[in-house]
């Protein structure tokens, strides 16, 4: 039990086979063994015994990584996922349980692989919730051809998986689709002369640091200010006190404040805002009348 196991630490170009072939002949612990050394890894947390653990029980982590290869992704990347989910199961085991290492790991290195994939099978994550997920890793093998479900197969499936109906075309909707790319071809060949390719990124023209749109910006605002400007002139030296106070300074007068100020009543200082707030609205609309003209 003592004796080290000789299993390659890390993966290279190319010597995916050999390392699989390492890891199958590493010899499997009996269950005495297997409880010895989790015990010491709880007791003394005896990292040795950690990893003689981890590495016995690779063999079932190449073994599932292998059945989530039909997703796309590479078979290396898979038992590496798989193996930190073996790592966290070594962590939190307990042999006072009565149950074997393996039962307890199966669930630890299929999360971490769900979690891989989910992440990693399409650019746009295809599923969050917890009935998505289900419904993702279970509906390719309850499909029996490549039709679309009907009715009673959308139904029974999700009674199978304890989902709701519209769930299951939602999800099987989502599979069917492919990921776009923003700005080139999916296939990455180049465009005919003859035709062309629209894609997402045709629409999302991005015009804040056109010079034409800048200097169309700045014109209309200068314009603005020197219009508002105009229009402050025409009042009387008393009611351009009370909008400036009242709506261009950093900290806005009360009403009552301006009365204090003015020494009239509050009712009266709303009066003159207000009639001056009339007089700047009809000197703006005749100025861009004219303007128009």
């Amino acid at each position: 039990m003592t004796q080290a196991l000789a299993v390659p630490t890390s993966l290279s170009a190319g010597s995916l086979d050999a390392y699989i072939t390492s890891v199958c002949a590493t010899p499997a612990l009996s269950a005495e063994q297997e409880i010895a050394l989790a015990i010491r890894l709880r007791d003394n947390n005896d990292l040795e015994a950690a990893r003689m653990l981890v590495l016995a029980h690779m063999r079932y982590v190449v073994h599932i990584s292998r059945s989530y290869m039909g997703y796309g992704l590479a078979l290396p990347d898979l038992i590496q996922e798989g193996s930190i989910g073996l790592m966290k199961a070594v962590k939190r085991y307990d042999p006072d349980v009565g149950v074997r290492l393996v039962s307890y790991a199966v669930h630890w290195i299929k999360s971490e692989i769900h979690e891989y994939v989910i992440k990693n099978w399409r650019i746009v994550k295809i599923a969050t919730t917890k009935a998505q997920r289900k419904l993702f890793f279970n509906l390719r093998k309850n499909k029996k051809n490549l039709a679309w479900f009907n009715e009673s197969e959308a139904e029974a499936v999700a009674n199978d998986l304890g989902v709701d109906k519209s769930a299951v075309y939602e999800m099987e909707k989502r599979l069917s689709s492919h990921d776009m790319a923003f700005d080139g071809h999916q296939d990455d060949s180049p465009a005919s002369s003859e035709e062309t390719n629209f894609t997402p990124a045709a629409f999302l023209t991005n015009e804040e640091h056109d010079p034409a749109s800048v200097v169309e910006a700045q014109n209309e605002s200068s314009s603005n200010t020197q219009l508002l400007h105009n229009a402050l002139s025409n009042l009387d030296a008393r009611s351009q006190a009370i909008l400036a106070e009242r709506w261009l300074g950093d900290k806005k007068a009360t009403l009552h404040e301006l009365a204090d100020k003015f020494n009239v009543s509050a009712e009266r200082i709303r009066q003159i805002e207000s009639n001056a707030m009339k007089k700047i609205k009809a000197n703006l609309l005749e100025s861009a009348s004219n303007q128009l003209v």
